[in-house]
């Protein structure tokens, strides 16, 4: 089987890392400021026990067929990247490893439903430019089809990324994506301070900001009628607690679990896109809450300031954590009147 990992970021390069050391037939579409590095150093992945350089196969661009190409961009480049190397997918399998939910009617534009897989990604890392990727966490990769369609090859996937990955199943991948989109509502917060999670959520009132999208966000999605999906590291019931319980006793629960999530300063998709120059996911993440909302004619004034917040630190530059929580009062004072 030809693999191909389109973008080898963080996620993407633990992919094509992974990948690399089982197969011989794994390739990796890079940008071109990595392949000095990549070609001289080799792709260096580092977890809390060791550091390993591994040899990978690297181009800008395909130049022949694949059998599965694992797109791992950004949402934003996701298009881009499908056209630059169309010729060459025209037989493939794509896996989509994205954050929110618009991965599919992207690619769905460009292949059949049948030859789509939806994956969401358990485990965390940071890039660190241009080869090195730190793998912050361990945790599940989770595969079915959003279409409810059989997937071609799957048999022959599930293999290949049994070898790899701690792989689970799930025939609710949608509803197990909009769980997804609650473990990254708050990634919004430390991208706008500048700061890791472990340094964002140490403040008491950060952690309540972040326990308040949760609350937002579920309100609407249950008055939605959408179905949230247990992952088989995250059962639904620990969002539903977090968002049942009083604030200040669900932020102090928030704050501990995010102190502890990892040893390595975790800094978050959003956070490394800035810090890069690049356009932040913010729109199919928060934005995907503001979107429910006006669908549904209800408003959803905290995620819609933390996505204004976002692309306003995209263009000038981080806030104080004062300044983000004087932003948050005036939207809530907004939302009262």
């Amino acid at each position: 089987m030809q693999i191909a990992v389109l973008g080898c970021g963080a996620i993407g390069g633990l992919f094509l890392g992974h990948l690399s050391k089982e197969l011989e037939d794994v390739l990796g579409i890079v940008r071109s400021y990595q392949v000095d590095s990549l070609e001289n150093e080799g792709l260096v992945i580092k977890d809390s026990n060791k550091e390993e350089k591994i040899n990978v196969k690297i181009d800008t661009k395909l130049t022949k067929q694949v059998d599965l190409a694992i797109v791992s961009t950004k949402i934003n480049d996701l298009e881009e990247i499908i056209k630059e190397n169309i010729d060459y997918l025209k037989n493939a399998v794509v896996i989509s490893t994205q954050n929110g939910l618009r991965a599919e009617s992207i690619l769905v534009k460009f292949f059949p439903a049948e030859k789509i897989i939806t994956t969401i990604v358990m485990f965390g890392a940071t890039f660190y430019s241009p080869n090195k990727v730190v793998s912050n966490f361990s945790g599940d990769l989770i595969m079915g089809n959003i279409f409810d369609k059989k997937v071609a090859k799957e048999k022959k996937i599930r293999k290949v990324l049994k070898n790899s990955f701690n792989l689970k199943l799930s025939e609710n991948i949608k509803g197990a994506k909009y769980l997804k989109l609650f473990i990254n509502l708050n990634n919004c917060i430390p991208a706008i301070l500048g700061k890791s999670m472990q340094e964002a959520f140490r403040n008491p009132e950060i952690a309540k900001l972040a326990i308040k999208l949760n609350k937002e966000a579920y309100q609407l999605i249950s008055q939605a009628g959408i179905s949230l999906e247990s992952l088989p590291s995250y059962p639904k019931e620990r969002i539903e607690g977090l968002v049942s319980m009083p604030l200040e006793d669900a932020a102090s629960l928030f704050s501990k679990i995010m102190i502890n999530l990892s040893k390595e300063p975790l800094y978050g998709s959003l956070l490394q896109s800035i810090k890069r120059g690049k356009p932040s996911e913010i729109d199919y993440i928060n934005g995907e809450v503001v979107a429910l909302a006006k669908n549904n004619n209800q408003q959803a004034p905290l995620n819609e300031k933390m996505v204004s917040l976002v692309h306003r630190v995209e263009k000038e530059g981080f806030l104080s954590e004062n300044e983000l929580l004087l932003e948050i009062k005036g939207a809530e004072n907004e939302k009262q009147k």
